[in-house]
């Protein structure tokens, strides 16, 4: 994933039909148990690696409701796959492949944002 929203979000998902990985949902759509919010799918964000920002952020009204979180890159499996145990990610099984973890199919990300901007979960700036 590489982006993710929090609890600031107002749920105007405004950032539903930017996103062109398809890769949000609204929280009635989300499959987390405790979807409150918009959810980004970690399996299908792809930072929008062509557009000067992520298109999501680049339309979302609410200021740091959209965070950068860790690429979705084989390095980082073991945290979306402790997430994806604890409830924090969703992460799809495909039928013939399983789970499309970051180690079965890793997406592109920014290697311009630090890790440490992202392990603070550090709000995306426009």
């Amino acid at each position: 994933m590489s982006v993710k929203i929090t609890d600031l979000c107002i749920n105007c998902d405004a950032c539903i039909d930017e996103c062109p990985a398809t890769a949000i949902v609204s929280a009635d759509d989300s499959p987390l148990q405790s979807g409150e919010y918009t959810y980004v799918k970690p399996e299908k964000c792809i930072e929008c690696v062509d557009s000067t920002v992520p298109k999501c952020a680049d339309v979302c009204p609410t200021e740091g409701a959209i965070v950068w979180d860790m690429p979705y890159t084989p390095e980082h499996n073991e945290y979306y796959m402790s997430g994806h145990e604890k409830g924090i990610y969703n992460i799809r099984e495909h039928k013939k492949n399983g789970i499309l973890s970051p180690e079965n199919q890793p997406r592109p990300f920014r290697e311009s944002i630090s890790l440490s901007q992202r392990e603070a979960y550090e709000a995306i700036q426009i």
